[in-house]
């Protein structure tokens, strides 16, 4: 077998359960670590917070690029996946809505940190304002849609224009302790009520 055709079945055979655990504690022990410390944060720190070597890190994440982009793309994957499990357990649309607007909150402010190598000239990065609005924008097109079904916000919100905002919004929080963007985000989501 040649080497491409290895790695052809490296990639399609699935990671066993516990590969599958240790990179999701690393992924969440790095987004974690660069909210505090920033993405040039030394990754023994990483290792340390996931409980794993840092062979470990570089076995999965060959590059610090590498991780990055996997940080941001594992966050927006569990946001997408959150939106349809708050519909599913939340007591209205409205609340699923509300929910779902504080959960994207914590994802934008945690990727204030992030913006500056988002932002490089690194083409890697390129992709992931794209994938970030292919993946959200459904799911908070689907929030405000049963929320105007179940008549409890206008009918007609535009979900880009939304995340648009409520991205401003955060955008002003920084590290000032007098202002807090969650609460204007309730304040832009009531605003919605019909």
């Amino acid at each position: 077998m040649s080497d491409s055709e290895l790695e052809a079945v490296r990639v399609a055979r699935p990671k066993r359960a516990d590969a599958r655990r240790n990179e999701k504690a690393l992924l969440d022990a790095a987004a974690a670590v660069f909210v505090t410390s920033g993405v040039e944060a030394p990754i023994r720190d990483i290792a340390f917070r996931a409980g794993v070597g840092t062979a470990t890190i570089y076995r999965h994440f060959p590059t610090r690029a590498d991780l990055i982009v996997a940080v941001y793309r594992h966050q927006v994957e569990d946001l997408a996946e959150a939106g349809p499990a708050l519909l599913a357990s939340s007591a209205t649309p409205y609340a699923a809505l509300g929910g779902w607007m504080d959960a994207f909150v914590d994802f934008v402010v945690t990727k204030q940190g992030l913006a500056t190598v988002l932002q490089s000239d690194d083409p890697c990065y390129d992709p992931l304002h794209t994938y970030f609005v292919e993946r959200l924008e459904p799911v908070c097109a689907r929030l405000l849609d049963a929320a105007a079904s179940s008549g409890e916000i206008r009918p007609g919100q535009d979900a880009y224009e939304l995340m648009r905002g409520v991205g401003g919004l955060c955008a002003g929080a920084g590290t000032n302790p007098r202002y807090d963007a969650r609460r204007l985000v309730g304040l832009l989501v009531a605003g919605l009520r019909a």
